[in-house]
């Protein structure tokens, strides 16, 4: 058993970042919609690498200019094209909700085109929590790309509350409607852990909870679910990290539904 302490602040300093070798994706050529000075995020999760979030008003918020990441993306991308780093996954993550960013759809269109002329080979992806699909806008620019990657930590709203904090009136059923809408053109990623935060046990790796979360992935019916653990130090100390075994217990449940899972730990 691995306990996570209090982590510090850790935020992307560039609106292009990396790339990195991400345990997911490869070799990731990151982009930031964000300030690079602080987190914006419509959830505020116990595990985030990025810590709590503070800010979650985007109107008395300045964010980076549109024209600003297709430059500085067309730069990179040519730099890094024939190099060993040369991207396996152009990837919309960052210091919070890549989707609140009022000019996601006309960035991700741009950001396709530069992949078709710069990187071809290159998947884009977006690691979203999905607090955005009402905006038909968001939920097309999802369509589009090659990965879009939605959360789901829980199968039941006391505990999606409990992990994710969200800042709006959360409705799961309303979600997991928006997500079925992807007609299996998704991958879901759920996290499990367990711990105390704020006087309550958090555990979604109880019979009970992953039987209510595996019923809401059949009816999603994904293309793929993604099983993972903590990675990193977290802002709400004392998160237990799940082990490989347990995981693997859990992904194979899920692969009986006849749905690829991969299990990161």
């Amino acid at each position: 058993m691995y306990k996570f302490k209090r982590m510090s602040v850790f935020l992307f300093d560039e609106l292009i970042f990396g790339p990195v070798r991400s345990r997911r994706l490869g070799v990731s050529l990151g982009i930031n919609l964000l300030p690079t000075h602080k987190k914006i995020c419509s959830f505020n999760c116990i595990y985030c690498e990025c810590g709590w979030t503070h800010d979650r008003n985007l109107e008395t918020s300045t964010l980076p200019e549109k024209d600003s990441f297709n430059s500085q993306l067309k730069e990179k991308l040519i730099d890094l094209k024939g190099t060993d780093l040369e991207p396996d996954s152009i990837t919309f993550a960052g210091n919070g909700e890549p989707t609140l960013h009022p000019h996601f759809a006309e960035i991700v269109s741009e950001t396709i085109e530069l992949r078709n002329l710069y990187a071809p080979k290159a998947k884009v992806t977006v690691l979203t929590n999905g607090s955005m699909l009402h905006k038909q806008k968001v939920f097309d620019a999802l369509q589009k790309v090659d990965y879009s990657m939605l959360k789901l930590d829980g199968g039941t709203e006391e505990t999606i509350q409990a992990i994710n904090m969200p800042l709006k009136a959360f409705k799961l059923d309303e979600y997991v409607k928006q997500l079925i809408r992807f007609n299996g053109k998704l991958i879901i990623q759920s996290l499990f852990l367990r711990g105390d935060h704020n006087g309550k046990h958090i555990d979604n790796t109880t019979k009970t909870e992953v039987e209510a979360w595996l019923n809401l992935i059949k009816k999603i019916n994904p293309g793929k679910v993604m099983v993972y653990a903590i990675e990193r130090d977290t802002p709400a100390s004392g998160l237990e990290r799940v082990g490989k075994e347990e995981l693997e217990k859990i992904a194979v449940r899920v692969r009986k539904e006849g749905i690829e899972t991969e299990v990161f730990a």
